[in-house]
Order: C-alpha cells, then structure tokens, then sequence
C-alpha cells in the first residue's frame, strides 16, 4: 500500500509541475519583436507629441489663443504629459486643424477655430490636472 501511495504522489506530484515547466519553454514573442514594438510605439508617441507642438507654434494658433486668453506656454508644457488615447487623439485633431490651414480653407474659419480652442483647452486642463 505504501508503494501505490508514493508511487501515486510522485505521479501527480510531476502531472502538476509539468505544466509550469513546460509554459517556461515556450514564448509567445521573442525579445527583439518585443523590444521593436516597444521603439514603435516610443516613436509614435514622440511623432505625435511633435504634430501637436508643430501645430501649437503656427502663427494662427497663436492669434486664437491670444483673442481668447489662453496660454500657449501652458499648452505646451502639457503636451509632454500626454499618453495613450488622449494623446492620439488630440494629436489627430492637430493634424485635421494643420491640413485645414495648411489647404487655406476659408469656409471652415470657424470649425478651425473651434478646434484650436478646444485643443488648447484640453492641454490647460492636462496641465492643471497634474
């Protein structure tokens, strides 16, 4: 009796390290793919970050948030703080508002302006928030 029982405890006592031995061996990605979309996504996010300050420095950014007394400084330094979504996203509306003054789109003067205030609006409250 006392052989059945060692044997059958050494037998599930391998069945339950088994599993762990064996999820040791094998990756699902290896290093260097982790290391590059790790440097991908440290290079989206500094382009974006780049697209947004770009579009805060153009001289109609400036003349908006002048008239509504908001400041670009302050703006500016929140870009830094910005991450995941918020990040894209405003950085996606940076480049809808530059390709709308870059095209020289006069129709649009006042959804352009719209969402220049609301980009620096969103950077000041980043700001305050940190």
């Amino acid at each position: 009796m006392r052989i059945v029982r060692r044997i059958l405890g050494t037998t599930l006592a391998l069945l339950l390290c088994a599993p762990a031995a064996w999820a040791q061996q094998t990756h699902v990605i290896n290093q260097s793919a982790l290391d590059q979309a790790v440097q991908q996504r440290v290079s989206q996010d500094q382009a974006d970050r780049d697209t947004i300050r770009n579009f805060l420095h153009r001289s109609e950014v400036k003349t908006v948030a002048e008239k509504a007394g908001l400041s670009l400084t302050k703006a500016d330094a929140a870009v830094s703080t910005l991450q995941g979504d918020d990040l894209h996203q405003i950085a996606a509306q940076a480049r809808t508002a530059d390709q709308q003054l870059a095209g020289g789109a006069t129709t649009v003067v006042i959804t352009t302006t719209t969402i220049i205030i609301v980009l620096l609006v969103i950077l000041l409250i980043v700001a305050i928030a940190d």
